[in-house]
């Protein structure tokens, strides 16, 4: 009990001096310039690029999630693509000049961000966390998940490193390393923090929303995929095993649940086949779901990032080595339907409606269980369904005729890079977009007048006996004798009506 009392303090006391470290460097670096900045972000890109596979595999290993490979190729992506977004982009001094509304945007650090970050994805959102804040000219101090704290810890070092090299003041950049629930939350808390950048279980997107300060919160996703009897089926297929044996799903835009139109459902099926996908008979169905899930419906961890292979082992029951992904068939979603649910590893729900209409609202149905205003995918060559779709769907990212994880977060198609993918508000998020520098960007506006207030905004308020006052506070440009004259007059006039006299 006491050493982990201990443990607590010491948390806690390391969140504070983080984030005030990062308060003053942040101070110090709101003077740099633009030039300065993408020095430095360059200089952090290119490092954590060059140590993605040896920070991918150590992620792999501390947290046992996912495939080593698999998360080198996100590292990767979350240091050369999300830069490569960003780099272009004018982040100090004016931004845009508009002309004719004579305004001017001028950027504006928001301050020290605090980014909670998760064991499914620990390196690539940090180090993608990393290049955004430091962009907007942000100091961030990093608290990772418990699983994940040697890996984000490393990950943050090769980053702050690469800055300091390359101008950086120390301290912008941290990593909390003894990581306990006090401690991180002291850092969402502390009067040096100044937006909280959250993305993991809906427990940590809760606590991100309830510290009192600004948060950008980014929960689960439960993306159905719905193919079209329009589809490329082979192409269909074969993309949706990839994309859910990728790194043992556990990206949040990762396909959990086939909805397939009846006239195609059965071809669908035997391609995914020959793609690797095994088909889990009614018994097979309910043990793994007792592997993946407690009686209440909450992700057993050991579950998290599995192979097939492993997870038979945990279920006790039998695949065969070729196997990439599992799949079930549904009888429903909801509560009593576990495998409707998201599934951070294996595992695929699949089940068929005759016709895009009531695939639709199916589709519907599993992002209301547990991923509104996610993502959802859609394969199909048919542009009025693609539309339709895009129309009706409660999902910000739908991603069309590619993969799930790396269409959503922007590997696949034109969204912007990111591994932060907000819900919007139907998600219980503040914005729908993929998370960028622009969202940890504050914009100063320099507004010149452009036209003269109306004219009763001149008029004084009504005096004491309620009646309206009509002379006017402001002084005219110029006022000649008879103008001078007619004031008078009006003035004498009124006192006349109040009784005054002359």
């Amino acid at each position: 009990m006491a050493e982990g009392y201990d443990t607590d303090l010491r948390s806690v006391q390391e969140a504070r001096r983080l984030a005030v470290a990062a308060r003053e460097a942040q101070r110090q670096f709101a003077s740099a310039s633009q030039a300065e900045v993408d020095r430095i972000g360059a200089a952090m890109a290119e490092a954590g690029c060059a140590a993605a596979e040896r920070l991918g595999r150590q992620a792999q290993e501390e947290t046992g999630y996912g495939v080593a490979v698999h998360k080198r190729l996100k590292d990767e992506f979350s240091t050369r693509d999300v830069w490569a977004s960003i780099a272009d982009q004018q982040t100090v001094g004016v931004l845009r000049r508009d002309d004719a509304r004579r305004l001017v945007e001028i950027g504006w650090p928001v301050g020290v961000v605090a980014a909670l970050t998760p064991s499914t994805n620990p390196t690539s959102t940090t180090m993608y966390k990393i290049l955004i804040s430091v962009k907007a000219r942000n100091g961030i101090v990093v608290a990772p998940h418990p699983a994940a704290r040697g890996a984000c810890a490393e990950a943050t070092r090769v980053m702050a490193e690469a800055g300091q090299r390359a101008g950086m003041p120390a301290g912008l950049v941290s990593c909390m390393r003894e990581v306990t629930l006090p401690g991180s939350q002291e850092l969402m808390e502390h009067y040096a923090t100044d937006l909280i950048l959250a993305t993991g279980g809906p427990g940590m997107v809760r606590a991100a929303h309830s510290a009192g300060k600004p948060a950008i919160g980014v929960g689960p996703g439960n993306v159905p995929v719905w193919v079209d009897r329009s589809a490329d089926i082979d192409k269909a297929a074969e993309d949706i095993v990839n994309s859910k044996a990728f790194d043992s799903s556990v990206i949040c835009a990762t396909e959990q649940t086939v909805v397939a139109d009846a006239p195609i459902a059965a071809e669908l099926r035997r391609q995914m086949e020959a793609h690797g996908a095994y088909w889990l008979d009614p018994a097979g169905r309910e043990a793994v779901s007792r592997a993946l899930f407690t009686p209440d419906g909450a992700i057993r961890p050991n579950s998290v990032g599995k192979s097939p292979q492993q997870l038979a082992a945990i279920a006790g029951i039998t695949v065969p080595g070729s196997a990439r992904i599992l799949v079930a068939d549904l009888e429903g979603v909801g509560k009593d339907h576990p495998l409707s649910r998201e599934k951070l590893t294996t595992v695929l729900g699949f089940m068929v409606e005759d016709g895009w209409r009531p695939g639709c609202e199916r589709c519907i149905q599993l992002l209301r269980f547990g991923g509104d205003g996610h993502s959802l995918v859609i394969h199909a060559r048919d542009e009025e369904v693609i539309l339709a779709f895009g129309l009706e769907k409660p999902a910000f990212r739908i991603v069309v005729n590619t993969w799930g994880t790396f269409g959503a977060i922007g590997g696949t198609t034109g969204v912007m890079p990111s591994m932060t993918l907000a819900p919007g508000g139907i998600g219980g998020a503040s914005v729908s977009d993929n998370i960028t520098v622009t969202h940890l960007l504050n914009i100063k506006r320099l507004a010149y007048g452009t036209s003269a207030p109306p004219e009763l905004a001149y008029a004084l308020a009504p005096d004491v006996d309620g009646a309206a006052q009509s002379v006017a506070t402001r002084q005219p440009e110029s006022l000649d004798a008879d103008a001078i004259a007619e004031v008078v007059r009006r003035v004498l006039t009124e006192l006349d009506a109040k009784g005054g006299g002359r």
